[in-house]
């Protein structure tokens, strides 16, 4: 068995919420090829949106003998996934109040999927989205181009080729923390800084709609959040830049 993972970004979008709805996946193999998938519905929810996008990850990844590691920006897929799915399951698909469990057919296809590869050999990491991580960003963008019926340009090939830095992946984190009322906790600190680097050029940027700008449709162009001085210098000791300020 491979050590290394393979590394899978999804989304989902729903205009309307329910409306026109598209999901989007990126899978790439540890032998370094990355494959894109999209799809979409025309009346659907965000939720259901994103439970497709896990779906198609674990069904692409399926033949290959590695960890999977899922990166996504739905707690409700990590949370119903890792948590509530089995305890629905015992229930004959009945919520802890009774009530038949939402998405029913599709929490099914994901946990037969997960049953199958091992839950332990799964790694659902929660990454926060609209941060710049080229992964998620990516996965939106093809989640969106569905949901508007337009063209995603889906790309497979290799990871040499690819438009992204797709393996620069963000810090492990949890998902946002629910307060007593059921709303998210505002997140703590303000970005220090956008960073993006295109054809070898860095520059800091103080809004993600200014970098995003800079390096859409750019190949092999690079771009993170930075927290604070000191994270700033950890991304560009990464990427093989010098802490000098552009």
């Amino acid at each position: 068995m491979s050590e290394d993972p393979i590394v899978a970004f999804t989304d989902g979008a729903a205009k309307g919420n329910p409306g026109p709805g598209g999901w989007g996946a990126i899978v790439v193999t540890p032998d370094g090829h990355v494959t894109e998938l999209g799809g979409g519905a025309a009346h659907t929810t965000n939720n259901r949106m994103e439970l497709c996008g896990a779906i198609a990850a674990l069904e692409q990844s399926a033949a290959h003998d590695a960890p999977l590691a899922v990166y996504t920006d739905s707690s409700y897929v990590i949370k119903g996934i890792t948590q509530w799915v089995w305890s629905w399951r015992r229930r004959g698909w009945k919520t802890a109040a009774g009530e038949d469990v939402l998405n029913r057919d599709l929490w099914e296809a994901l946990s037969a999927l997960v049953e199958a590869r091992g839950r332990e050999r799964i790694d659902w990491r929660w990454v926060k989205g609209h941060v710049g991580t080229p992964g998620n960003e990516r996965a939106d963008q093809i989640a969106v181009a569905f949901a508007l019926q337009r063209d995603a340009a889906l790309y497979t090939g290799p990871v040499g080729s690819y438009a992204l830095a797709i393996l620069d992946l963000p810090e492990r984190a949890g998902p946002p923390e629910r307060s007593a009322s059921g709303t998210a906790r505002a997140p703590k600190g303000k970005p220090h800084a956008y960073l993006s680097v295109v054809d070898g050029v860095l520059m800091r940027h103080a809004t993600w709609a200014e970098c995003e700008r800079r390096v859409k449709g750019r190949a092999g162009a690079r771009f993170k959040k930075a927290m604070s001085p000191a994270d700033e210098a950890a991304i560009l000791a990464g990427w093989g830049i010098g802490a000098s300020r552009p």
